[in-house]
């Protein structure tokens, strides 16, 4: 057995049982990231706001690695839990937009009073839509 399996075979036994990589230490992995960017370039200018953020970063790399190396996986587990049902939202916004600029057979208007996404087939010229939930006009053209 070669260098690279014997150590890759150690790391997994390292890792057994333990919580690992999951969204909210991804999270954390990019604000640390962001953190130590930003401290490294106020760190000339604005030294206490640079030495600040050098220790937010440090805060942030220390509940990675405790997260990662953590035993007590039910509590990781509600921990990531909260952080994925708190940025759901944003991922279904971001999925939905993402379906929608791929759909080319429809045209989507957003609603002016309650924000509401509506859905017109392409190519039925200039049409007045009404709102399903709060009845406002929007004029548009398809």
């Amino acid at each position: 057995m070669g260098f690279f399996k014997k150590m890759g075979n150690a790391f997994v036994r390292l890792m057994y049982g333990r919580n690992g990589m999951d969204q909210l230490n991804l999270a954390l992995l990019w604000a640390g990231l962001g953190a130590d960017l930003l401290s490294m370039i106020f760190i000339r200018r604005v030294p206490s706001a640079g030495t600040a953020l050098y220790y937010a970063a440090m805060a942030l790399w220390l509940i990675l690695l405790f997260r990662t190396f953590s035993r007590n996986l039910c509590k990781r587990q509600a921990e990531n839990a909260k952080w994925t049902a708190l940025t759901r939202g944003l991922r279904d916004r971001r999925s939905g937009a993402r379906s929608r600029r791929a759909d080319r057979d429809h045209r989507y208007f957003t609603c002016k009073n309650c924000r509401s996404v509506c859905r017109v087939p392409v190519g039925k010229g200039k049409i007045e839509i009404t709102c399903p939930k709060c009845g406002a006009k929007i004029r548009a053209k398809t």
